[in-house]
C-alpha cells in the first residue's frame, strides 16, 4: 500500500514506515497530517482523486528539522569589477509515515 501525497509544492509517494525529507511545515506538534492525497494504491487498486482522494490522509511523525546544505550563489560580470556572492541553506523536515488512511 502507498500514496502520493503533495506538500511544499511538491508530490511524494510514500508508504508506511518511509522516512522522507519535506520542506519545512510551520507546526509544533509532533505529528503531521497530510490532508492532499493525490492517489492511493492498495490491495492492486489504485485510486485516483481529482484532484485529491476523497476522506484520504496520511499521518506521519516529525523525526527532525534543520538546514541542508549551503549553496552558493556567486554573479559576477567580465571586465566591470562586479561581484556578488550569496549563500542560502533550505529549511528542511524529516518525517516517518505512520499511516496511510482511505
Amino acid at each position: 500500500m502507498y500514496a502520493i501525497i503533495k506538500t511544499g509544492g511538491k508530490q511524494y509517494r510514500v508508504a508506511v514506515d518511509d522516512e522522507i525529507t519535506i520542506e519545512k511545515l510551520k507546526t509544533d506538534d509532533k505529528e503531521v497530517v497530510f490532508d492532499e492525497v493525490l492517489a492511493i494504491q492498495q490491495d492492486g487498486a489504485m485510486t485516483l482523486g481529482t484532484p485529491f482522494v476523497e476522506g484520504a490522509n496520511v499521518k506521519a511523525d516529525i523525526v527532525e528539522s534543520g538546514k541542508g546544505k549551503k549553496v552558493v550563489i556567486f554573479k559576477y560580470k567580465a571586465k566591470k569589477d562586479y561581484r556578488r556572492k550569496q549563500g542560502h541553506r533550505q529549511p528542511y523536515m524529516k518525517v516517518k509515515i505512520t499511516s496511510i488512511n482511505a
